[in-house]
């Protein structure tokens, strides 16, 4: 981890094969892969919490969650804890949909935490009466979290990185996968720089029509390659691909992997392969995966992290920290946020898959 990070510490012992803290999480060859596993706030402070997002910053990890009566309820907000000494601190409220000029609260969703290379913390969230009605703000804190500086409502036809955290390109540009839902659902990515103060985005990137999805998570392959897998609505994960670094976009595409109308996310690790953290079927949201991949083409099974039918366990979030250990978050049954920490040299395996889970 960075500087004043604390190392993971197990909160149970383990034996190959046995629970910890309430998820099974074994590599495909058997090997353990998980270090941790917890729930970030035993006793959340409102009924109902969903899009959790982490980051690492020079003070440790951060995580921020959208919480409420009920998703789309006026009472949602957005909340943040930090993890100090292994602990995470009590949740807190740090941004509200309320509008000032309007004098009128709405509900806000999707924050999205992204460390930046120079030791800001971004939190970007949305804040409207529904996906295809909403708007953008993006605050700022030079200490990790601790206190935020500032708020600024994104400009209009912007709505910066909608679920998962954008990349930062050579020369501090940051690329955004973004999406709107006001006239069908569609891709775009989107660029700031200086930072955060000039905006320009592409085309969308599919037919809302043949081909409807939001929520792109971004693949660095190298600087000249980038993949973005979407969420869709037809039962599998799309793809597009850049080769000039991120300026000019492929159409998006059908994948073999499956997808039921959930959100995901995908990182690139630090020994070039990706990972993938998805619903593992193309309908309901009761089975959460982990697949791993050389060249984000060809996938493999590496774990399983839920499967309890008729429940919900979705919106992943993923990130890699300075110490190469995996961190996700994801919604547990709408009622809490879950935290789980593998070692990525334990995934993998060499089944691939064509849209059926391995036996």
């Amino acid at each position: 981890m960075k500087n004043g990070a604390r190392p993971i510490k197990a909160i149970c012992s383990v034996v190959a094969g046995v629970l910890l803290g309430g998820t099974r999480l074994l590599a495909a060859d058997g090997t353990e892969a998980i270090m941790d596993s917890e729930f970030i706030s035993e006793t959340p402070l409102v009924k109902s919490v969903h899009a959790s997002t982490i980051a690492e910053t020079r003070n440790g990890l951060v995580a921020a969650w959208f919480g409420g009566t009920r998703e789309g309820a006026i009472d949602v907000s957005i909340w943040l804890t930090r993890q100090e000494g292994g602990v995470w601190s009590g949740p807190a409220e740090v941004a509200n949909g309320y509008e000032p000029k309007e004098k009128r609260r709405y509900p806000c969703w999707n924050p999205v935490l992204f460390a930046a290379s120079n030791g800001d913390l971004w939190l970007f969230y949305r804040v409207g009466p529904s996906p295809s009605r909403w708007w953008s703000y993006v605050r700022r804190s030079i200490d990790g979290g601790e206190s935020w500086i500032e708020m600024n409502r994104l400009p209009a036809g912007y709505l910066g990185p909608i679920k998962n955290p954008p990349v930062e390109l050579p020369g501090g540009t940051l690329l955004c996968g973004s999406s709107t839902e006001d006239t069908g659902w569609r891709v775009q990515m989107e660029w700031t720089t200086a930072p955060l103060k000039r905006w320009f985005k592409t085309t969308p990137l599919n037919s809302a029509f043949a081909m409807p999805a939001i929520q792109p998570a971004i693949l660095m392959h190298n600087t000249n390659d980038l993949q973005v897998v979407c969420r869709t609505k037809l039962g599998y994960i799309a793809e597009a691909w850049s080769h000039d670094g991120g300026t000019t976009w492929s159409r998006l595409e059908r994948t073999a992997m499956p997808n039921p109308n959930s959100g995901l996310d995908a990182t690139q690790l630090a020994d070039g392969r990706s990972l993938l953290v998805y619903n593992h079927t193309e309908r309901g949201r009761h089975v959460l995966n982990l697949a791993i991949s050389d060249d984000g083409e060809a996938w493999r099974a590496a774990a399983v992290l839920e499967n309890e039918p008729g429940k919900e366990f979705s919106y992943p979030t993923v990130i890699q920290t300075q110490d190469g250990l995996v961190h996700i978050t994801y919604t547990w049954k709408r009622e809490k946020v879950k935290h789980v920490v593998v070692d990525p040299a334990q995934l993998g395996g060499p089944q691939i898959l064509n849209g059926v889970w391995p036996e």
